[in-house]
């Protein structure tokens, strides 16, 4: 299987507490519920298109606890992730958990990743989890990166994308703004990130 990191960034790349001001306070953070003015209908048809090609979902312990708590109560037969999101397994990378509610789950640690995304299958999707995405990335393990860039600066919060391994290269394989601003970005890893040198304007093919 392909594992896909999904996740809403800020322009400065914040990711933490998207959808709402109380949905993520760790570290005295004030400033959540930046992404949901933006969202309209296409963001929606978008998230459910990627969502219709996982075969299950990878997810850290706090967000699997957050996502079990949430998901189950939402009953609106229009809403179009809620089937999917509570009938898709859920592999969860734990070093504390020793039994999951959520069901069909399945615990495992940071180490056998590499052998669940050997199975067959379409994709293992990342959802939040923005610290479990990062340290996969940093080892070469994901294969799609899309993100959902909200068109507003947070100033402070957990980044997305920083971490201590080498840089990572990137390809872009498609991009769309909606009508809110917000930049739809789906990206490849394709390895080390390339380094040089500038030349001048003739060097530049």
């Amino acid at each position: 299987m392909r594992i896909a990191l999904t996740e809403f960034v800020s322009l400065d790349g914040v990711s933490q507490g998207p959808g709402s001001p109380d949905e993520d306070t760790t570290g005295g953070f004030t400033r959540g519920g930046w992404l949901t003015p933006h969202l309209d209908g296409r963001f929606v048809e978008a998230a459910a298109h990627w969502l219709s090609l996982a075969d299950g979902l990878l997810l850290g312990r706090r967000t699997y606890e957050e996502f079990a708590a949430a998901w189950p109560q939402i009953t609106d037969p229009a809403d179009p992730f809620t089937e999917r999101m509570n009938g898709l397994p859920k592999y969860v990378v734990t070093d504390t958990l020793a039994t999951a509610a959520w069901q069909p789950a399945t615990l495992l640690r940071f180490e056998d990743v590499a052998t669940l995304k050997d199975r067959p299958g379409r994709e293992l999707q990342i959802h939040g989890s923005a610290r479990l995405g990062k340290a996969l990335l940093a080892a070469g393990l994901v294969d799609t990166v899309r993100l959902v860039v909200a068109p507003t600066v947070v100033g402070t919060g957990r980044r997305l994308l920083d971490h201590p391994g080498r840089p990572v290269g990137l390809r872009l394989v498609s991009h769309e703004a909606t009508a809110t601003g917000v930049l739809l970005l789906e990206y490849e890893p394709t390895g080390a990130a390339p380094v040089g040198e500038y030349a001048g304007v003739a060097a530049v093919g």
